[in-house]
């Protein structure tokens, strides 16, 4: 199978954050396109003011953020990533990709997501994949479809190994930005007493809901399409948000209305690049239980100050 090139199209004033978001998705760089300075950039490099027909055609107020994918990455999950996250930033995006269809990604993928340990308690089973000895785990059933979440990207597998030291059972967990419902389901397969998954993506909403379906735990999981918190009530043991650092930091400013006495907070998704800003928006009012950190990403586990 041929790489996938994603190209991701912003205005050029996101495109600072578009390319962090971009970032997250592959661990080897991605590539740029932005003709905004195009005099200037071209007579920096080669000292020469004659630039060819086709450059000057190029839209100078957009940027083209290009992604490769290796064979073995799966372009959908890819896709509703940088969906849910650019729409979560407020960045309006067109994505594209060159190699081949949506529909063809999910199909060609498949044969490379098998079961995965997570933990020392889960292991996540492909809907399509067998799985005669889980070895004592505990199995978690997923069908991704297009939503985000499958156990193979290093944040939801630091946000999963969090989830299993801090979640008690008959925990109450709120998963902020849930995609595949992934977080969810787990905790209710930890023991958890109730999930809600919220997310801007109705269809990541629906994803997740069938999730808790196909693992026998529907009736105890809620799925809420809508701007972060905007819709959810109620209090929490844990609340968990796999998402981008300023999402995280938008999150922080009012999450605490959510949360009982010794609620645990865990954050995911976060860039190393921007662990200091997220840690700056906690400091305040949070102490920080525990730091993971796995290829670049850092998962944070965190609790409301006694003294506040």
């Amino acid at each position: 199978m041929d790489w996938t090139d994603l190209t991701v199209t912003v205005l050029q004033k996101d495109s600072e954050t578009a390319e962090a978001i971009a970032q997250m998705v592959v661990p080897y760089g991605i590539y740029i396109e932005d003709y905004s300075d195009l005099e200037e950039g071209t007579w920096e490099i080669t000292h020469v003011d004659v630039i060819g027909e086709e450059l000057l055609k190029k839209d100078r107020s957009k940027t083209i953020i290009h992604i490769y994918l290796e064979p073995d990455q799966n372009p959908a999950e890819a896709t509703a990533f940088l969906q849910e996250r650019l729409k979560a930033s407020g960045i309006k995006s067109e994505i594209g990709s060159s190699n081949c269809r949506m529909e063809d990604w999910i199909n060609n993928w498949r044969k490379y997501f098998h079961p995965i340990p997570v933990g020392k308690k889960l292991l996540i089973r492909p809907d399509w994949e067998e799985v005669k000895d889980p070895g004592g785990r505990t199995v978690l059933h997923l069908e991704p479809g297009l939503a985000f979440g499958t156990g193979t990207h290093e944040t939801t597998r630091l946000c999963l190994e969090l989830l299993e030291t801090y979640l008690k059972p008959g925990d109450e967990v709120l998963d902020v930005g849930c995609g595949s419902g992934i977080l969810g389901v787990a905790a209710l397969l930890l023991g958890a007493k109730k999930a809600v998954g919220v997310d801007i993506d109705p269809l990541a909403v629906e994803t997740a809901v069938s999730n808790a379906k196909r693992n026998g735990v529907a009736d105890s999981f809620v799925g809420i399409s809508g701007d972060l918190t905007e819709k959810v009530t109620g209090t929490y043991q844990i609340v968990v948000a796999n998402i981008v650092a300023d999402v995280i930091l938008r999150l922080t400013k009012d999450v605490e209305r959510f949360f009982c006495e010794d609620t645990v907070y865990l954050m995911s998704g976060i860039i190393d690049e921007r662990e200091q800003d997220v840690l700056d928006g906690l400091k305040d009012r949070f102490e920080i239980l525990e730091r993971r950190e796995e290829r670049g990403w850092v998962a944070l586990a965190a609790r409301r100050k006694k003294n506040l």
